[in-house]
């Protein structure tokens, strides 16, 4: 019986995604799109410790900090320890951190709608910390400048980040990708990208 609620619960639950897609754009962010100027005031959050939170008095790292004279590829998605996040995204860019070296990239960067602690423990449940960048945009305003985010309050996640990829180089959007909906992962896998770099 569980099993069978648990089913129709996540039937209502994708139609309700399906529902917030159909009436949605990706305008804001493009090839092209400088992410400096489409998110002026934004800043992320590096994963970390709370001890180290404390010791760097809360920091944040402004866009700039991260892309300014830079080769990035950063992926989104909806959240630390989901389902195809962890099986399936980080492990398709943590397996090929030295294809994305070779080809020149200086930083192969993850960032979640969630607090730098929770990516912090989650990368390391991943060995992961060593190979991707982690960065958590604590009240999503990164994803909402970039119009990619999502309301996922029905999978009980709130206002999370779409699952998405981009080769950021000097701040300019050089390829993005972006899935139809956060359950697939058909576009923004390392794989993919890989070739389009």
């Amino acid at each position: 019986m569980a099993c069978a609620m648990m089913k129709r619960s996540t039937a209502t639950m994708m139609k309700s995604v399906a529902g917030n897609l159909r009436s949605r754009t990706f305008a804001s962010v493009s090839v092209g799109t400088d992410l400096v100027s489409a998110a002026p005031d934004v800043s992320l959050q590096k994963a970390r410790s709370w001890d180290e939170g404390v010791e760097s008095k809360f920091s944040t790292t402004p866009l700039k900090d991260l892309f300014k004279d830079k080769k990035v590829v950063i992926f989104g998605l909806p959240g630390a320890y989901t389902g195809v996040c962890s099986a399936q995204h980080v492990p398709s860019y943590k397996n090929n951190i030295d294809k994305f070296k070779a080809k020149g990239v200086d930083h192969v960067v993850c960032v979640a709608v969630n607090d730098p602690y929770v990516l912090n423990g989650w990368a390391e449940k991943l060995e992961a910390k060593n190979a991707i960048e982690f960065y958590g945009d604590l009240d999503g305003s990164f994803h909402k400048s970039l119009d990619l985010g999502i309301d996922l309050s029905a999978a009980l996640l709130g206002h999370r980040s779409h699952r998405w990829s981009a080769y950021v180089v000097d701040g300019n959007v050089k390829v993005l990708n972006v899935e139809k909906a956060p359950s697939e992962f058909k576009v923004s896998g390392g794989e993919v990208i890989l070739g389009q770099i």
